[in-house]
């Protein structure tokens, strides 16, 4: 693992929330080269060089989705807790307000004011969080993406791609990683 400590007038333009990032092999790099000097200078025109490297390519980092806040509303919350206890259920939100007792129309309202996203973004990134798990347990790629809803390994693979940017086998590969 690998710490960086930027003053605060240089991390301005970063957020300010914790936060779970993909490293880019070239920030990676500039990690680790960074971290061979005790503490980079701006006055120092390599150093200087260095620092704008990273602080650029900070600022272009992906966040990673690995956060799921659950809803308030005590019918969004069945659904929610149903979809906890088994991620892989495809039932469409039509058949869950039925049972929740509400209108589709209201659940995805509910959805949206109380955790911030879409019904969909968050069944996704549930799907994602149970994959993920399941990939850092050990399970193949096909039973992860089975047993988190995902019709096939291709459409979790496409998924996984477009949310984290690498593939699970390239995204859960040891040497790759910044720990």
């Amino acid at each position: 693992m690998r710490t960086l400590y930027l003053k605060p007038r240089l991390a301005r333009t970063l957020p300010r929330d914790c936060g779970v990032v993909n490293v880019s092999p070239l920030l990676k790099e500039l990690i680790l080269h960074a971290c061979t000097f005790p503490a980079l200078k701006k006055t120092i025109k390599r150093q200087g060089h260095l620092i704008h490297m990273i602080l650029d390519q900070l600022e272009a980092i992906q966040m990673v989705p690995l956060q799921l806040p659950n809803p308030s509303d005590p019918r969004a919350l069945r659904i929610a807790a149903a979809l906890l206890a088994d991620p892989s259920d495809r039932r469409p939100l039509a058949r869950f307000a039925k049972a929740a007792g509400a209108s589709k129309r209201t659940l995805e309202r509910l959805f949206q004011e109380d955790v911030g996203m879409t019904f969909g973004k968050w069944r996704q990134q549930l799907r994602l969080m149970q994959a993920m798990r399941l990939l850092a347990e050990g399970a193949k790629v096909t039973h992860a993406a089975l047993e988190s809803g995902y019709s096939t390994p291709s459409a979790f693979i496409s998924m996984f791609r477009k949310m984290l940017g690498t593939t699970p086998r390239l995204y859960f590969r040891t040497d790759t990683k910044m720990r």
